[in-house]
């Protein structure tokens, strides 16, 4: 994959998908993902959760894609309004493949970490982690190499599914 150009009021936004699965070693607990570099642009996420779409059915986790896609759309959201980092740092998304279901990561520059909270009734924002953390089997951020964070959350099949 390349680089997308858009045209928007005379300037020109650049959105890096350097999409590459992970293939370094079969024992990796990265093997088999997709890595994908975005920039801070909203109209990144469309364009993340149709490359989720496409590695969900070629491996096999259709079954994810509605909970998938959504916590992939408020994680990825949340990176590209709050994390405040430096010009030619990208958001890292990683789908990684495992036994019985995916993990969804977002990684970015900044050190500051997400925080549920309550939203008053008539807030229009504010309910991203809530969904996050009632959709996956588990969420969480995580130091990584390098600056910044890794946001994460698991998803299982539910039974029955194949």
């Amino acid at each position: 994959m390349g680089s997308i150009s858009h045209g928007q009021n005379g300037k020109v936004l650049t959105m890096v998908m350097e999409g590459r699965p992970d293939t370094s070693h079969p024992n990796s607990p990265y093997y088999g993902s997709v890595v994908l570099r975005w920039t801070r642009h909203p109209s990144c996420v469309g364009l993340a959760r149709l490359e989720l779409r496409k590695a969900l059915a070629g491996w096999g986790l259709s079954a994810l894609e509605d909970s998938a896609v959504l916590i992939l759309s408020e994680l990825l959201t949340n990176a590209a309004r709050h994390a405040r980092v430096s010009p030619g740092r990208e958001i890292e998304t990683r789908y990684v493949p495992r036994p019985g279901g995916l993990r969804i990561e977002v990684h970015d520059a900044s050190d500051e970490r997400p925080r549920p909270r309550v939203p008053a009734p008539d807030a229009t924002d504010g309910r991203g982690l809530v969904l996050v953390e009632a959709l996956a089997d588990v969420w969480g951020v995580s130091e990584r190499h390098g600056p910044g964070k890794t946001v994460w959350a698991h998803l299982s099949l539910p039974p029955g599914a194949s």
